[in-house]
């Protein structure tokens, strides 16, 4: 005689299949996500090569904003003015300093463009970064919309197991109540 199934046997094998499911997307999920993270790997080689002139920016930006280079121009400009000031050596460069302006002048108006350009390149991976950052946060808000979908549908199925499980065990107990209990 074949064992009639109860409402917990049902709730379980439910469960069972409901993992199954779950697990079987759980695993494409993430073979999705390794490949798109493969795609966009920020360790990766870049895939744009620099131009000569973006390297030197960079390089120029870099070392006009380090201390080491404002620690040596401030050393070579004391030395300068000392030596015109003090006339060890023939005065080139008389007070007000007009050659030394010229120089510093002519640093300026090289060294802006340089920064100027590699300012823009950071903005520009800024820019790409943010871009990456909105899409990851667009993602992770469908994925935390998607598992409140799916916690709904198991309390939904799960309301419908209990209401049959009750349904069953009210069967049963009228069927207890109806039949005669065994004697003492």
């Amino acid at each position: 005689m074949a064992r009639r199934r109860t409402p917990l046997d049902t709730v379980q094998a439910l469960r069972r299949q409901l993992h199954e499911a779950e697990e079987k997307l759980l695993a494409d999920l993430r073979e999705l996500s390794r490949g798109r993270r493969a795609a966009r790997d920020p360790t990766a080689a870049p895939t744009e090569q620099l131009t000569l002139g973006q390297r030197v920016a960079d390089r120029v930006a870099s070392t006009m904003g380090s201390w080491t280079f404002i620690i040596i121009q401030s050393a070579i400009l004391a030395v300068w003015i000392t030596l015109n000031v003090t006339a060890y050596v023939q005065r080139w460069d008389p007070y007000p300093f007009i050659l030394l302006n010229l120089a510093l002048s002519f640093q300026a108006a090289y060294a802006a463009p340089f920064i100027m350009m590699a300012q823009n390149r950071q903005q520009d991976i800024d820019r790409k970064e943010a871009q990456r950052d909105h899409e990851v946060n667009i993602k992770a808000e469908l994925e935390i919309e998607l598992l409140h979908q799916k916690i709904d549908e198991l309390r939904e199925k799960e309301v419908l197991y209990l209401t049959e499980a009750i349904r069953d065990l009210a069967v049963l107990l009228r069927k207890a109540n109806i039949q005669p209990g065994p004697a003492e």
